[in-house]
């Protein structure tokens, strides 16, 4: 079964049950060509229902039809914003104390549902959130294959990777790529995936959604620095993944994990290699020379563009 062919199907069967019946029935018969290119729904409280497509974003009336225009797009209601989130926690949505604090929910599928509303802090820490006023329906995609030009060219000659930077702006393929890399080098290595965000491997009561690979073993909601320890001191992995590295301990961990014999493939948020070296954090990473490529990636000929790959110390790409 192609790509095409299996996200409609999942559109249908994973997300569309979990939706308000009004913004149900606007969806449903939403074209099988956009719902190919849908990567978010977001509903925000008496605004326009938009749609996030891979080119573009897009509104949509009240009867189904796509607009570019807000002022003829479906208006959200409350109601709207509550039911979907009642069938989204199983009408329990303050038994979901963690996800709460963390501001998403992973459905079955993989799917993620960013949060919105009045936050509850308790020690200046985010405690839970009540009043909600925007549901963000990110829809995970699986693109088996997509990392095939990246596996030709981070192996080395004994078939481990090596340590491996991918960084890009938001939205070009980051964490598609870093699933499909989990996928290829589980098939020999043992692999763990720090999942912090539950974007990786996408978890559903502890079950990935996503295919990771048949030798990874998956750390979710965990902070990448305590996942990093944890997994080297419990898992022996050959290779650790983890996405969107950038505080001061995610530096240290990832020195204990070369340390350790472990090699790491991680991701980052820049837009050139000259915008990391400039991130304070990370400058640690460049002085220490922890990794050995960087993947530079961008949309330009749709997610997952690859526009540079540098070889630390190189000045070729």
């Amino acid at each position: 079964m192609s790509i095409k062919q299996a996200m409609p199907e999942k559109l249908q069967a994973q997300i569309i049950p979990y939706l308000a019946p009004t913004i149900k029935e606007i969806l449903i018969n939403l074209p099988t060509a956009y719902q190919n290119q849908l990567e978010e729904i977001r509903l925000r409280m008496g605004k326009p229902l938009c749609l996030h497509l891979m080119k573009s974003e897009t509104f949509i009336t009240g009867s189904g039809k796509l607009t570019r225009s807000a002022e003829e797009g479906y208006l959200v209601k409350e109601d709207d914003i509550t039911r979907t989130l009642a069938a989204i926690s199983g009408n329990s949505v303050y038994a979901l104390e963690e996800e709460l604090r963390r501001g998403f929910i992973t459905i079955r599928g993989g799917h993620r549902v960013g949060l919105a509303g009045k936050t509850i802090v308790e020690n200046g820490q985010i405690k839970s959130m009540k009043e909600f006023s925007t549901l963000a329906i990110r829809i995970a995609r699986e693109l088996p294959g997509c990392g095939d030009k990246l596996m030709g060219q981070i192996l080395d000659d004994n078939r481990l990777p090596y340590n491996t930077l991918i960084i890009s702006p938001p939205r070009c393929g980051k964490t598609t790529i870093l699933r499909d890399l989990a996928r290829q080098l589980s098939r020999e290595l043992s692999v763990v995936v720090i999942d912090e965000r539950s974007e990786i491997a996408g978890c559903f009561k502890g079950e990935p959604q996503l295919d990771v690979g048949p030798r990874t073993d998956v750390m979710e909601g965990c902070p990448k620095a305590l996942g990093i320890v944890m997994a080297i001191r419990a898992l022996s992995p050959q290779v650790l993944i983890t996405d969107e590295i950038g505080r001061y301990e995610d530096t240290q961990a990832i020195e204990e994990c070369l340390n350790a014999g472990v090699r790491i493939i991680a991701t980052a948020h820049a837009s050139s290699l000259e915008d990391l070296k400039r991130r304070p954090v990370l400058q640690e990473i460049f002085k220490q020379q922890s990794f050995q490529l960087v993947v530079v990636l961008s949309r330009r000929r749709g997610p997952g563009t690859i526009e540079k790959i540098v070889r630390l110390g190189q000045t070729g790409g």
